[in-house]
């Protein structure tokens, strides 16, 4: 699975919505259908939000999944615990995955806590890049790779918290029955497109380490008929640190600093990354970056507004143990904790391998864009007129894709038909005719 994130083109009405939204301009209108530029993609899913005709959708692993395996663990993200009205013990929501056909269940959270961990040696250590960039979002990962590569050096090595509580839910699995690893399934509930892919195409990791990954929103609605109120057995091995990595600003209250700064919604996160690249943010110590609204409660997998499912985790965290999870001093460091691969700079934007080659594209893509009304009107199919001369240049689009130079080429070619007729009526600049 190269992306979680696809296109279904017999639903696609070819209205250019979506290419404004795009935070990596991976979208593209042509001859009346939207294509995905694959490169480009972070999987963010703000596509799937904006698209008016649901023509974006997020793929995943069918529940039928758990029947490959012998055993099966569930990942509960601690986004989970938000979608439900009136939920009082966050228990209820753990039994009732062991009730729809899991074998066991292994909260995120944990591994939330056991990270958090980790990230304060890190800074006490002081032997990284600062800012710190946290790497829990997948898509602000990519985001950062695909669109400032300069800030690659700044993402934290270690794991995701999903990944470390597989990692652990596997080998206590083992231990407790006996089974060989790979007879051990291990599936993350996730809220994102973004986490599909990363655990299904890790760039960071020579294996992948969690089998497969459940929709939030199926799991939730399997759940409804499976939760009791009475009965409840007590799985819950968490803490506020742990849960409240579901909010944004929750992973930098675990770690208890100062000089910290947390960001959600992708466009917020744009902003912030484009500040830290010019300097600007040179007293923060930890950036904790989200792309979407109001943190992982906030993703498209999802069935509760972020907003609602952010107040029941606050309220959820009422009363919990501050955190139960550690890892000793002597685990903190750690290999298998970190990184297989160091985060690598992706060359979606280079216009040529050569040198010279690519700064003569340039000057051309410079030269058009001096041409073009500068509008980012869409209207072409691709986000803005920088976009179209980049494409012009390579050779994917044609100068006509503009309505503006179509606009000009009509002129000259009729004088009985004034060529405003030729754009739409935002775009004339004609005098109204009286009615």
């Amino acid at each position: 699975m190269q992306h979680a994130v696809t296109l279904m083109k017999e639903k696609c009405k070819g209205c250019t919505t979506c290419i404004k939204q795009c935070p990596t301009e991976a979208i593209r209108v042509r001859r009346g259908r939207a294509t995905i530029i694959d490169e480009r993609c972070i999987d963010c899913g703000q596509c799937i939000r904006v698209c008016p005709h649901n023509a974006k959708k997020a793929v995943y692993d069918p529940l039928t999944r758990l029947a490959d395996f012998q055993y099966t663990v569930a990942l509960p993200a601690p986004s989970l615990y938000g979608q439900f009205h009136n939920l009082e013990d966050i228990n209820q929501v753990l039994g009732g995955l062991l009730n729809i056909g899991f074998d066991h269940v292994y909260e995120v959270a944990k591994g939330a806590e056991m990270l958090s961990a980790i990230t304060r040696h890190v800074l006490a250590e002081e032997s990284f890049e600062a800012p710190l960039i946290s790497s829990a979002c997948p898509a602000v990962v990519r985001l950062i790779r695909t669109r400032f590569p300069k800030m690659v050096g700044n993402l934290a090595r270690h794991i995701a918290p999903m990944e470390l509580a597989a990692i652990h839910a596997r080998e206590e699995a083992a231990e407790r029955t006996g089974l060989l690893p790979e007879q051990i399934g291990i599936f993350f509930i996730t809220p994102c497109p973004a986490k599909v892919t990363a655990i299904h195409a890790p760039g960071h990791l020579h294996h992948r380490v969690i089998d497969g990954a459940f929709s939030m929103a199926e799991v939730y609605k399997k759940l409804l008929s499976h939760m009791r109120r009475e009965d409840v057995p007590d799985l819950l091995q968490s803490g506020m640190a742990g849960v409240g990595w579901a909010v944004s600003g929750g992973e930098s209250s675990s770690l208890s600093l100062e000089q910290h700064l947390s960001v959600d919604g992708i466009e917020h996160v744009i902003q912030v990354l484009e500040e830290v690249e010019d300097g600007k943010l040179s007293h923060v110590q930890f950036l904790e970056l989200g792309a979407c609204n109001q943190g992982c409660v906030g993703g498209c997998l999802t069935v509760e507004n972020p907003y609602v499912a952010k107040a029941r985790i606050r309220q959820l965290m009422k009363g919990m143990p501050v955190s139960q999870n550690t890892l000793p001093p002597e685990h903190l460091q750690q290999e298998r904790f970190l990184s297989d691969k160091l985060f690598e700079a992706n060359s979606v934007w280079q216009l040529a391998e050569d040198r010279a080659d690519a700064l003569e594209r340039y000057q051309k893509i410079s030269a058009l864009l001096a041409e073009l009304p500068g509008l980012d009107c869409g209207s072409c199919g691709t986000p803005c007129c920088r976009a179209l001369a980049e494409d012009v240049v390579q050779g994917f689009a044609s100068e006509d894709d503009c309505i503006f130079r179509v606009r000009e080429r009509m002129q000259s070619i009729t004088a009985s038909r004034n060529a405003d007729d030729y754009l739409p009526p935002p775009f004339r600049k004609g005098a109204e005719k009286d009615e």
